[in-house]
């Protein structure tokens, strides 16, 4: 039987930073979810406060105000990213309140919960577990790039994305659930900690992991996925952008894993880059960065949207345009159907078990 979790974004659920939250009340999840714990949206259900379908996971305002109704939650999931990693205060709070009463700590935060003396204190009193998604592997552990993704037989699938927090990892999570009612046997390699709390099975946590290792643990994983699942497709977790100054990533899903399709996730209303307006750092244009792609060696088969802050009257036009202009399918993947996606990926494993 899967754990039962508590998922805590303390008063950010309805904000980009509880993007893990999300990703865990959408599913998949390692862990059963029985709460949500956000203050602003206590009393609602937390599937119908993202995306208004209802999904049995009741908000409370406070662990105690969990406890009180005689729910315990084996563990209390960090569900939020907050700037620079840092744990505040407020998040320090809950989780020593979790860990006394030996509840266990699941923290996918740069700032580790188990290096806290106090913290890691009360958890050997209490016998609560500490689980750091971010903690580094040891050198010993990492892998080096060996050229063995040669040996790999399913051909592979990278999500990437004009810029960071698009909605990358919740479309490669679809599209795999999709993709396996076809009957395409698909599994994700996860890059970043929520993949990892949501149970993909290979995978790794890219941005805590050493440069120089980053392609060999890449390449690992997918190794290990085609050989122990035996898959038709793989599907490869993007994380930032090619060219996103904060934090440039994605060429290493082509390069290092020589994925020959890619999936591009954009934001049509986004100008700027995440948390970058001030800077004037504006998104390179999609037409260019599908050209970037195909300089590395990649080929572009279809455009996913975001439709964050653009109004629902000029959604359709806009995806009609876009199709128009790149030639390539396109949908919003949490409002239409994946179909015209779907027809692409199938197309390119076609194309690649003839190769």
């Amino acid at each position: 039987m899967r754990e039962t979790a508590a998922v805590l974004t303390l008063d950010r659920f309805a904000t980009s930073d509880a993007k893990t939250a999300h990703g865990l009340v959408r599913g998949p999840c390692r862990f059963e979810v029985i709460a949500l714990i956000d203050s602003v949206g206590a009393g609602r259900d937390a599937g119908e406060q993202l995306d208004g379908c209802r999904r049995g996971i009741p908000t409370f305002a406070s662990l105690d105000a969990l406890l009180a109704t005689g729910r315990r939650p084996d563990v209390v999931v960090v569900g939020v990213a907050t700037p620079g990693g840092v744990m505040p205060d407020a998040l320090r709070a809950v989780l020593l309140r979790a860990l006394e009463l030996g509840i266990g700590v699941v923290n996918g935060l740069h700032h580790l919960v188990g290096d806290e003396p106090d913290l890691r204190a009360v958890a050997e009193r209490s016998g609560a577990r500490i689980v750091d998604v971010r903690r580094p592997q040891k050198r010993a552990e990492l892998h080096f790039w060996s050229g063995a993704i040669h040996s790999v037989r399913a051909p592979r699938l990278a999500l990437l994305g004009t810029d960071c927090a698009l909605g990358k990892r919740t479309t490669s999570q679809l599209l795999a659930a999709a993709a396996r009612e076809r009957g395409i046997e698909t599994e994700v390699i996860y890059t970043g900690q929520t993949g990892w709390m949501q149970g993909c099975g290979w995978g790794f946590v890219l941005d805590s992991t050493p440069n120089d290792f980053v392609s060999g643990e890449l390449e690992h994983a997918i190794v290990s996925a085609d050989r122990d699942a035996e898959p038709d497709l793989i599907v490869l977790e993007g994380q930032s952008a090619l060219r996103n100054p904060s934090g440039p990533c994605g060429a290493e899903l082509i390069l290092s894993a020589r994925s020959r399709a890619v999936i591009l996730q954009h934001a049509p209303a986004r100008k700027f880059f995440e948390d970058q307006e001030h800077l004037g750092n504006e998104i390179p244009s999609l037409a260019s960065e599908i050209a970037l792609i195909g300089m590395y060696g990649a080929r572009v088969i279809g455009i996913a949207l975001n439709h964050e802050h653009l109004p629902e009257s000029e959604r359709a036009a806009t995806r009609e345009r876009i199709a128009r202009e790149t030639g390539l399918p396109v949908v919003y993947p949490l409002l239409d159907a994946l179909d015209p996606l779907l027809d692409a990926v199938a197309d390119y494993v076609r194309r690649e078990a003839r190769a």
